[in-house]
């Protein structure tokens, strides 16, 4: 059964008039919305919420959160949006405590990809955080959830000592399937990247950096809900760990830029400076809340991935923004494209961005995986469910939640209306 949500008509109204969206823009908005909520999101008979990545027809943890988050506006007014939130989060709970390592699931419960990556662990922890404050629906925190929640910090301290706690091993991973050699550093280990590549390095920074952010929601959680002092504490030292290891080992001086956050280390000096599009990202650091855009290491490290010294940042004849070791080169994911907007310094750049993401339309009015900057007739993966809802939380955001006056929609848009 298909989940009807809420009409994303019923919360947009144009704030400043600084930023005019193309027809390009309003088709996208309306069919990357209808994409991924009337075809991507199905309740299920027992009472859950699965969420399909897109054409490939399986539940990612990370993405079926962000598809959730960007519905959360309407959460608060809207009993079917909230309905269908409340379904991702049990769903994913159960996921969690059939396998912790899995990153991937089925909609029949059986396990699709079993690749550790730390983030796939704390998304979910964020979208039931974000709900509870965006609904103060505290009713989602029943005995599983606190079961999964134990689970999550249970593993997470297992891979801070990956060499000598975890038993954790996958074939696409070197040295037997353990990875790559790594010193303790109180952060926290991935095998995999949010992209599911490998991890050249063991210590992702951003998704650390996200761990640090989503362990003192937990905090709260334990706190407030569960009145668990005892896990609150341990999610508390648990972000302190990691917050002192990533500003201990992640930070370096790069020529030109200044001091920036490296994507991976493994504490034993070895480092990567690039980004990949995939979320959590360096670019998406404000976005996830570990700094404000206006840190200065931030803004060294966001010059830097949004330049040539990132050797995934690609620049075409018709768009240029972050790639991915994932795709071919020179393909620009929109995903990252739209994180650019979401982190955008002014609404010069603001603009620019949303002209590429305009750009990248083949015709069907949906976001891709990726695109070749020089024709983005060439693309990956005609259905992909995270990037369109992220655009859509992207449009909303731009627009005030609370003016009543604001003029519609349609009126925003310059009086252009494709849809009634």
């Amino acid at each position: 059964m298909v989940a009807v949500l809420a009409n994303p008509l019923s919360a947009v109204a144009c704030e400043t008039g600084t930023i005019t969206a193309s027809p390009a823009l309003i088709d996208l908005y309306f069919n990357a919305y209808e994409a991924v909520y009337s075809r991507d999101v199905t309740a299920q008979p027992d009472g859950t919420t699965y969420i399909s990545t897109g054409d490939i027809k399986a539940e990612w943890l990370r993405d079926s959160s962000a598809v959730a988050r960007a519905e959360l506006r309407f959460a608060s007014t809207d009993r079917t949006v909230a309905q269908m939130v409340r379904g991702v989060i049990a769903r994913q709970a159960h996921y969690i405590l059939l396998d912790a390592y899995a990153n991937a699931f089925s909609e029949d419960y059986r396990v699709v990809e079993r690749k550790f990556e730390a983030d796939s662990l704390l998304y979910p922890i964020s979208l039931a955080y974000d709900y509870w404050h965006e609904t103060g629906d505290a009713s989602i925190f029943d005995g599983t959830e606190s079961l999964a929640f134990d689970r999550v910090l249970s593993v997470l301290r297992d891979e801070q000592r990956h060499a000598t706690r975890s038993q954790y091993r996958h074939a696409d991973l070197p040295s037997g399937g353990r990875g790559a050699r790594v010193a303790f550093t109180g952060m926290v280990w991935s095998g995999f990247r949010p992209s599911d590549d490998p991890c050249r390095y063991g210590y992702n920074i951003p998704v650390n950096m996200f761990a640090a952010v989503v362990m003192r929601r937990l905090t709260e959680i334990e706190q407030r809900v569960y009145r668990n002092e005892r896990q609150a504490e341990n999610a508390w030292g648990l972000s302190v760990q990691v917050q002192r290891g990533v500003e201990s080992y992640a930070r370096f001086s790069v020529s030109g830029f200044g001091s920036v956050y490296a994507y991976e280390v493994d504490g034993l000096g070895h480092r990567l400076l690039m980004d990949d599009a995939n979320v959590p990202s360096l670019l998406s650091i404000p976005h996830f809340g570990y700094l404000p855009a206006s840190d200065e290491t931030y803004r060294a490290t966001r010059r830097f991935v949004l330049s040539g010294q990132n050797p995934y940042f690609y620049t075409g004849a018709v768009a240029q923004g972050i790639g991915s070791p994932h795709t071919p080169a020179g393909y620009v994911w929109p995903l990252a494209l739209v994180m650019q907007a979401f982190t955008a310094a002014d609404d010069e750049e603001l603009a620019r961005v949303l002209g590429y993401i305009a750009a990248s339309d083949t015709g069907d009015h949906v976001l891709h995986e990726s695109f070749d900057a020089d024709n983005p007739e060439q693309f990956t993966r005609a259905s992909f469910a995270w990037p369109n809802a992220l655009y859509t939380e992207l449009i909303s955001s731009l627009q005030p939640k609370t003016d009543t006056n604001s003029p519609g929609f349609e009126e925003c848009f310059n009086g252009i209306s494709t849809r009634s």
